[in-house]
């Protein structure tokens, strides 16, 4: 015999389960940077902001253009502070950061060039949409 009350607490008992599993989760973010210092100054506190709220968030950084400008050794903002100690920092906490190929090769810039904590990728836009489609990140752009 058919008991919608047995069946009604078995799915609520199952939802309850599957949202308490996706609660543990990590949310996982792309920030996607092409736009020079002044963007990657306001990304820097963004990133900090966003792991002081979810201490367990993905993040990846992903450059091209004058995006890549900030991860370069040297690097500093409109203060003239480098950027090479928040970028520790925040690579510390578990935050990649990726630099586009054709980025370096049509600037001519050498990948020994940038900062320890990046790391290269054929591709900045690929790179941004494959963390979207295949792997499930959210798109912020600060």
């Amino acid at each position: 015999m058919f008991k919608p009350l047995s069946v009604l607490k078995a799915l609520l008992l199952s939802l309850a389960l599957s949202t308490a599993a996706y609660a543990d989760e990590a949310i996982k973010t792309v920030y996607h940077m092409s736009e020079g210092i002044p963007q990657a100054s306001r990304a820097i506190n963004n990133i900090r902001n966003h792991l002081a709220a979810d201490p367990k968030a993905k993040i990846v950084v992903v450059t091209h253009g004058l995006g890549i400008d900030f991860l370069l050794d040297g690097a500093t903002n409109q203060m003239d502070q480098p950027f090479a100690g928040g970028v520790a920092d925040l690579a510390s906490k578990g935050v990649e950061f990726r630099v586009c190929n054709n980025t370096l090769v049509s600037r001519k810039i050498s990948a020994d060039k940038l900062l320890m904590e990046a790391k290269t990728v054929p591709s900045g836009v690929a790179e941004v949409a494959r963390l979207q489609a295949k792997e499930g990140f959210v798109y912020l752009r600060p």
